[in-house]
């Protein structure tokens, strides 16, 4: 990605060339510095404002989220359009899941941070995918957290978010909007500053 050494000396002109010369055979070295210099930049500065997990587009995004439902543990009904008016953030993750098991330590800081703020603060849900009860209770069983886990048994909230791969994670605001998608495992920091930022009117 970043320029070799190697790369910039040979851009050094030769004391033999003709006069003239070594200007043309050194711009184009300049300008690839440059450019990999200022795609550094604009790397350091996304990642400064960055939840930790890679975003990606969805027609979602600005859209009212899907009206899906799902089971939570004890058998009660979960109905994602009845969370309006609060901040709500999905997590789909299954319980062999490696990333989702390094990520598992944050979303537990997450759910904390979230809970100190009281009413202000976002709901956190655990959307279940191709594992059972059994193995979801003994992966928090293990591994700590207690926030409501969801089972998408019939595959609604897959299907109607389109979550190929997991860990993923969703933002959604107190009006039913979906405002971000994270394609990779989130830190608690991270996550919590972008919702704030959201809460104060980022877009």
């Amino acid at each position: 990605m970043w320029c070799r050494v190697t790369e910039v000396e040979a851009a050094r002109p030769n004391p033999d060339d003709r006069a003239g010369g070594a200007p043309r055979r050194v711009a184009p070295y300049v300008v690839a510095v440059v450019a990999v210099l200022l795609a550094g930049l604009f790397v350091v500065l996304f990642t400064a404002n960055s939840p930790g997990g890679e975003t990606a587009a969805s027609p979602l995004l600005g859209n009212p989220a899907p009206a899906v439902s799902g089971v939570f543990e004890d058998g009660g009904n979960f109905e994602l359009s009845r969370r309006k008016g609060s901040w709500v953030v999905l997590n789909f993750f299954t319980h062999d899941c490696v990333p989702c098991i390094r990520e598992h330590p944050e979303l537990i800081e997450f759910v904390d941070q979230q809970r100190a703020l009281g009413v202000d603060g976002a709901e956190f849900y655990s959307i279940v995918r191709d594992s059972t009860r059994e193995e979801v209770a003994q992966f928090f069983a293990e591994r700590g957290g207690d926030w409501p886990v969801v089972f998408d048994d019939r595959y609604e909230f897959v299907n109607g978010f389109g979550v190929a791969l997991v860990p993923e994670t969703w933002v959604i605001d107190p009006n039913g909007f979906v405002r971000r998608r994270y394609i990779s495992e989130v830190t608690a920091d991270g996550l919590s500053a972008a919702l704030q930022a959201m809460r104060e009117g980022a877009p």
